[in-house]
């Protein structure tokens, strides 16, 4: 019933951006945490960015920051990450991730998720 759903991935050359949004489907994903993890082939999932319920604090992983920038719109209940410079190691797919915990990068944070947008970086 509760539904996150991702869209805007797809393949770019490396130094190109990309951006990814994310729908929620309740009301009440807006006054929760939202976050971005990602995982390639053969890793781990990994936290990307996470953004608290009013957007006023952000959080990215090392590996991100600086190059991507997490955003929501409560009125629209979405959240997207704008992913500049990108590399041949930002391939992944990347799921959104609901009613998490600020500042906690911890995919067992987070309650609910995406079904994950396929994101390749290559030339």
């Amino acid at each position: 019933q509760v539904q996150l759903v991702e869209s805007g991935g797809g393949l770019v050359q490396p130094g190109g951006s990309l951006t990814l949004s994310c729908a929620a489907s309740e009301r009440s994903f807006a006054k929760y945490t939202m976050g971005w993890f990602r995982q390639a082939p053969g890793k781990e999932r990994e936290f990307v960015a996470s953004i608290n319920w009013s957007g006023a604090e952000t959080y990215y992983a090392d590996s991100v920051k600086g190059r991507f920038t997490i955003s929501r719109d409560n009125a629209k209940i979405t959240v997207d990450l704008q992913m500049n410079s990108l590399k041949p190691e930002d391939t992944a797919v990347y799921f959104c991730a609901g009613r998490g915990l600020f500042g906690s990068s911890s995919a067992g944070a987070f309650a609910y998720w995406g079904q994950g947008t396929q994101v390749t970086v290559s030339s």
